[in-house]
């Protein structure tokens, strides 16, 4: 029975590619945060399904969740789905450093190291690593900077891992979706009301590209497809015979990662402005 650890499973897409791949007849370690969590997908899944409290930002929780895999499937890790991430949004004059390495710690580090801690094993069983970026790993826009930091820099790692993996015949492939309907958006939202609270001279500065900010944000997460289109190409990369590098999931990333390339900078650069009200 193949294995597989995903990472971020409580809700959105994590726990959509955790409950298609447990379908599937994988022995699924869905990384959660909190008992409830625990007990919805125990009802939603098979038998196969455990989950594993997974703290991404704790090494000694990646450590039990490393040990937990280990003793569940001797044989090795066949899928690795670094997928847990938050969303902080700010413009970067005036975003607090804290909430800035946040995010990178979050979307970032994590992923290396809750890679790291897997890798014996997936050599072991010559497994997968899947990596969740974003459109936002190739194109970026204002107040999302944080998020676009880390994003293009899941890009880089997923490249570098998958380069120096390659004498083990390791596959790792980068899923960059579009607008998912998924509880990042909200709780992206919640968190750039907080930021603006401890940094009273973002609103003096920024406040009305702000709220223009927020309205595009609340448009793109209506037209958000369903998370399980992103499980589709997590499975994919996972159990293909020939697995793509990248995945682009989403008529709206598939476009504009096309458009972008053929824009000149300052063209695109009034257009995100006229856009966003700067």
């Amino acid at each position: 029975m193949r294995s597989v650890l995903v990472t971020g499973a409580s809700t959105g897409i994590g726990r959509a590619t955790a409950l298609r791949l447990d379908g599937s007849g994988w022995r699924v370690f869905a990384g959660v945060r909190r008992p409830e969590d625990a007990e919805s997908l125990r009802g939603e899944g098979s038998e196969r399904l455990t989950p594993v409290f997974l703290d991404v930002t704790e090494p000694e929780q990646i450590a039990a969740a490393a040990e937990q895999v280990e003793r569940g499937s001797p044989d090795g890790l066949h899928g690795l789905v670094n997928n847990a991430g938050v969303a902080i949004p700010g413009p970067l004059e005036t975003i607090p450093l804290e909430d800035f390495r946040h995010q990178l710690e979050v979307n970032l580090v994590a992923y290396v190291a809750v890679t790291q801690a897997l890798l014996p094993q997936i050599r072991r069983a010559e497994g997968r690593i899947v990596f969740l970026s974003s459109i936002g790993g190739r194109i970026a826009f204002p107040f999302g900077g944080p998020y676009h930091a880390s994003k293009f820099g899941t890009e880089a790692i997923g490249d570098v891992f998958r380069q120096e993996l390659r004498p083990w015949g390791i596959e790792v492939a980068i899923v960059e979706p579009g607008s998912i309907d998924t509880p990042i958006w909200e709780r992206g939202q919640r968190k750039a009301t907080e930021i603006e609270a401890k940094a009273p001279k973002t609103d003096l500065l920024y406040g009305a590209a702000i709220e223009k900010f927020r309205k595009v944000i609340e448009d793109t997460a209506a037209r958000g497809i369903p998370p399980e289109k992103v499980a589709k190409a997590i499975a994919h990369a996972l159990e293909s015979d020939r697995p793509k590098t990248r995945y682009l999931v989403g008529l709206d990333a598939k476009v504009q990662a096309r458009l972008k390339p053929l824009l000149p900078t300052p063209l695109f650069d009034r257009i995100v402005a006229r856009t966003m009200g700067l």
